[in-house]
């Protein structure tokens, strides 16, 4: 795959269709500094008139909820990890004046929620959900003589208004697009790829171009379209065609690729579609770049999940939105960490729950080779939270489907729609039937090359596989259940069939990898999120079913997880004391014995009683139970250097267990002489601090996040897990800190404190540079333990 960054091969795609019109294309400004923010609602925030100097001074993307503080008596509760909610406003003023034949238009990629937007005091429109992109027009607004006012109120006081923490504010970024008055429309530039051949492939470029000019026009495309590398493999023109004022024209055209590089999981591979408006005499309109990947997926009723060929089995995680301590304005670099250490354990595949992603998690899954179930909905007409999206869904669910296909249409990774995850509705199949058909006629005329599932909830209760519900979707989503998805399925053997949420359990992956007409499962859920907590209550603040914990670190469910799915030699050693488990009915030779499927919806907390350390508290004789997760054929431990034996891989992919008498020492796990080991120690006192990142250097804008991981350890160098000293970072030189964690449940410590007390040894802080080149020193101290110091490069933008 190319090393070139994604940003730089669309800039490169851009400038390949220079011309000799002298005309301003597309002009992009993002819209990051200079923000005033306050919170509350004061009379007249959305008049250039009003005095905002005392309000404070932010940079955008931004959840200003994440602050803090917790609060048990917090409006969202436990739903929302017990933080504040309600109504704030931002306001900037725009470098911009109104020019003849130019249109301006104002981008934001999410508002949370409830959001109205006003130039000048002019109200441009509002939108109540909070994670569709929104494109407002604010040309005929502009004032000549300047300043021009920006004013977007966002309003969370409804909450809880989902289930789980979803943030507030100005969470997406915002940009500022100036162009000609005949233009693409809003995700207008659609790409696809019908004819997929191992010399030549075809990309359908089709192109929605708005007049909003005061006279009918006429308006051409030049297409050039770049293979992974940046080189031009097809230039392509469309005749002008008329579109009159207000109107909008579809012009389309089949561009051939020679020799196509497929886009798959090992190989991601991303062509760039520059597309050029032109008017008659050659003259530039406006110009946009879109990413695409040539690929093949579809899914089929007796053997799931096809991509380019191959039929695999999605291994998927759940994941909601937040960043744990970044709450809702995500940094690139969280995911990035997420999505790496997720594919290292076999995750091939992302539902994002329940409702569509910001657009860059979007690119960064095209580009690291993920497949996605892009999900719309937690809710149609019938509420599961007093001030959710029921309250607004029969007005304008159309246009948000409609608006966040459009979006997402061009991502290679996206391979499924869910139109709704758990309806409640289905408890009234009529209702339910005609709010999922005005879903599915909005879906497939926007998209009519991806298929539409939806998570259905206890379907046979409600009859959805009887009354014909659950037979009007391409594919047909279960979740949880699995022996009933299976049943429906051989009840009738047409329905394409995938699992859209499912448990942790060992029994839900054996009745999904082992029916082939199952395309698939998604983990709830793939990284710890904040909210959800209701069912356990304060003090607890967060959901923790994830593979890793709010801080991205892996957790015994994803060593556990690895072992099943990774497809490299995996190999993780635990300690659990609870008494080892009977040995399996077989040998791994034969089939697995029948295993129950998991009923409950909820993941429950992690076992306090499974650790990754050989530190109990309790450091005298007694029972313990060394537990082996690994896809090694063979796995062999010792304890102390005394080998207690080999044993094989259960056909069922159950943990190896040995059950010993505990004593301090060493315990190595190991896959053969030549395979990978791990290995356990018992920690002693803790002596000092030691500072870790993969990073090699941090960059200063809003993506660009260095993860700082602090242990407390002895002086062997081995974790002391029973330490919960309160750590203090400082950050010297080029750079900041922006907030720290330690992944506790039931941590109130406000994230941006430079303070964070040791949780099972482990604590964490996100840190970006400052301005261009230098360094920066990140410090972790402790009461009683030697200091440490760690210092990296600010990168050059």
């Amino acid at each position: 795959m190319s090393k070139t960054p994604p940003l730089l091969l669309a800039a490169s795609a851009l400038a390949l269709l220079a011309s000799a019109a002298s005309a301003a294309e597309r002009v992009t400004v993002p819209l990051t500094d200079g923000w005033r923010f306050v919170q509350g609602d004061p009379e007249g925030a959305e008049t250039p008139a009003l005095d905002d100097s005392r309000w404070a001074t932010v940079s955008v993307p931004h959840d200003w909820a994440i602050a803090g503080p917790f609060d048990v008596k917090a409006r969202a509760g436990g739903a929302g990890g017990f933080l504040p909610t309600g109504v704030a406003w931002y306001r900037r003023t725009l470098d911009v004046r109104p020019t003849a034949g130019r249109r301006v238009f104002v981008e934001l990629d999410g508002v949370m929620e409830r959001s109205g937007v006003w130039i000048n005091g002019h109200h441009l429109g509002h939108r109540p959900s909070g994670y569709v992109g929104l494109r407002y027009d604010v040309t005929d607004f502009l004032k000549a003589d300047g300043p021009n006012l920006l004013a977007v109120r966002a309003d969370t006081s409804f909450a809880p208004s989902s289930r789980w923490y979803a943030g507030s504010g100005l969470v997406g970024k915002v940009r500022l697009i100036e162009t000609g008055d005949l233009h693409v429309e809003q995700g207008g530039v659609f790409v696809s790829t019908p004819t997929i051949a191992k010399d030549r492939a075809v990309a359908k470029v089709e192109v929605d171009i708005t007049n909003n000019g005061g006279a009918d026009a006429r308006a051409g495309l030049e297409i050039v379209v770049t293979d992974p590398e940046g080189k031009v493999v097809a230039r392509q023109g469309v005749p002008p065609v008329a579109i009159g004022v207000a109107r909008t024209e579809t012009l389309s055209a089949e561009v051939a690729l020679p020799s196509p590089r497929l886009w798959g999981l090992a190989s991601p591979n991303l062509y760039h579609a520059a597309v050029r408006v032109v008017g008659p005499d050659g003259q530039a309109l406006d110009s946009d770049v879109v990413p695409f990947g040539v690929r093949e997926a579809r899914f089929e009723a007796g053997t799931g999940f096809w991509l380019n060929g191959k039929n695999i089995k999605l291994k998927g995680v759940a994941l909601h939105a937040d960043g744990g301590a970044l709450g809702a304005a995500v940094p690139i670099a969280v995911w990035r960490q997420r999505f790496t250490a997720l594919k290292a354990l076999g995750v091939n595949a992302v539902r994002t729950a329940h409702n569509p992603p910001s657009p860059q998690v979007l690119d960064l899954a095209d580009q690291m080779g993920f497949v996605v179930m892009d999900e719309l909905f937690d809710q149609w007409n019938v509420a599961k939270t007093p001030g959710d999206y029921h309250l607004f869904f029969g007005d304008w669910h159309r246009r948000d489907a409609r608006d966040m296909l459009r979006r997402d249409r061009n991502h290679p990774s996206v391979v499924i729609w869910s139109a709704g995850n758990e309806i409640h509705d289905t408890a009234y199949p009529v209702q339910a039937k005609a709010a999922l058909k005005s879903l599915l006629d909005v879906m497939h005329a926007t998209d009519p090359t991806r298929p539409v599932t939806m998570g259905l909830f206890r379907p046979n209760v409600t009859g959805d596989y009887d009354n014909g519900l659950a037979d009007m979707l391409d594919v047909v989503g279960q979740n949880y259940r699995e022996n009933e998805l299976t049943a429906a399925h051989q009840a009738r053997p047409t329905r394409k069939i995938i699992g859209t949420e499912n448990s942790h359990a060992r029994a839900s992956w054996i009745a999904v990898r082992d029916y082939a007409p199952y395309a698939g499962m998604f983990l709830w859920t793939g990284v710890d999120y904040l909210g959800e907590a209701d069912r356990s209550g304060w003090p607890n603040i967060d959901n923790p079913a994830g593979l890793l914990d709010r801080t991205g670190a892996l957790k015994v469910s994803g060593m556990q997880r690895a072992g099943w799915w990774a497809e490299q030699p995996v190999i993780h050693v635990v300690r659990n004391a609870a008494p080892a488990a009977p040995p399996p009915s077989n040998d791994g030779a034969g089939p697995a014995p029948a295993l129950p499927t998991m009923i409950a919806v909820a993941t429950p907390r992690p076992k306090i009683d499974i650790a990754d350390d050989w530190t109990p508290a309790d450091l005298s004789p007694h029972p313990e139970t060394i537990e082996v997760y690994s896809n090694c054929p063979t796995v062999e431990v010792t304890l102390n250097g005394k080998a207690l034996g080999a044993k094989p891989l259960p056909a069922d992919g159950s943990p190896r267990q040995w059950a010993v008498t505990f004593t301090p020492g060493e315990v190595v796990a190991s896959c053969g002489a030549a395979g990978p080991r791990d290995t356990l120690r018992t920690a002693g006192s803790p002596v000092r601090l030691v500072l870790s990142t993969d990073d090699k250097a941090v960059g200063s804008t809003f993506d660009d996040l260095a993860i700082v991981r602090a242990k407390v350890i002895d002086a062997k160098g081995v974790i002391v897990p029973g330490s919960n000293t309160a750590i203090t970072f400082a950050v010297s030189g080029s750079g900041r800190l922006v907030t720290a964690d330690n992944a506790a449940s039931t941590d109130h410590t406000p994230f941006a404190s430079p303070t964070r007390q040791a949780w099972r040894g482990k604590a964490m802080a996100f840190v970006r540079g400052s301005g261009s080149g230098g360094s920066v020193t990140i410090q972790a101290s402790a009461p009683g333990l030697t200091t440490a110091a760690l210092t990296l490069p600010v990168a050059r933008p």
